[in-house]
């Protein structure tokens, strides 16, 4: 049965609520120095005023308003919001706020913002453009849009196989994208790409799993599709075992783009 996107969305809800503490303590998210690399990709001015789409527990958007004049961290689920505004607050950022909002219809005026960035969300959004337009649509002329996430491979077989084992553990995820993808959205979007960078991680299986809280009888299937994606390559993952505990590699990417002053 096709999910309507109210439906998606609800899924989205769910799935974040449930992982909320789980993931605003994964190193992989929480961590200021991978925070560090997305502030310094997009170099933002001490004027600037930044939105972060899907901000989840706030990690980036706190990145951001550390050296920036406002930050708004936005997103569709209530429980990462409650961790992100009460980490922001034992910081001591005054210069920032977060709130519940669409991304796929942003609450903000256009131009309203001298950046807008994305991380680690567009691969649980059903309409990837919409919200690339809509980060577009509220940032300046001459703005920058940025977008952080994991990709897939470039063939789509190999794209299909990953996304499949993604799903599995998490119903929110979508699809991801390979890199040639999201270039493509960025320039039909109006965007200059100015600044690409590519990183590897390595995925542990099993604390991936309990991170989403993935139920038993979908982490059987997961497992089962990465341990033969280790013996016969399809997904470009490659698993491998690493003192007995399988794991895969995960490729991200950071996109920059510049908002056209004319179209």
């Amino acid at each position: 049965m096709t999910t309507t996107p109210s439906d998606h969305k609800s899924s989205v809800r769910h799935e974040f609520t449930k992982q909320a503490d789980t993931y605003a303590a994964a190193a992989m998210v929480a961590d200021p120095l991978r925070v560090a690399r997305l502030v310094r990709a997009v170099a933002p001015a001490q004027h600037d005023r930044v939105i972060e789409v899907a901000t989840g527990p706030g990690y980036v958007a706190m990145g951001f308003a550390a050296v920036c004049r406002e930050v708004v961290g936005l997103d569709l689920t209530k429980a990462p919001l409650v961790i992100a505004a009460r980490i922001g607050r034992e910081r001591g950022l005054s210069n920032l706020r977060f709130q519940l909002g669409d991304a796929e219809r942003l609450p903000f005026a256009d131009g309203e913002f001298d950046a807008a960035v994305c991380r680690w969300a567009f691969h649980h959004f059903e309409d990837p453009p919409l919200v690339l337009a809509e980060m577009v649509r509220v940032t300046r002329a001459g703005g920058i849009v940025a977008v952080e996430d994991s990709m897939v491979s470039e063939h789509p077989d190999r794209a299909a196989y990953h996304n499949r084992f993604e799903h599995l553990r998490d119903s929110s995820h979508t699809r991801g994208y390979p890199l040639s993808r999201l270039l493509t959205l960025f320039a039909a979007a109006g965007l200059d790409v100015e600044h690409v960078s590519t990183e590897q991680l390595t995925q542990h299986v099993e604390g991936w799993l309990a991170g989403a809280r993935t139920p038993d009888d979908r982490a059987t299937q997961t497992r089962a599709l990465i341990e033969r994606d280790e013996r016969d390559d399809l997904s470009g993952t490659h698993p491998f075992r690493r003192n007995g505990d399988l794991c895969f590699t995960q490729r991200t990417a950071i996109v920059v783009g510049r908002k056209l002053t004319r179209r």
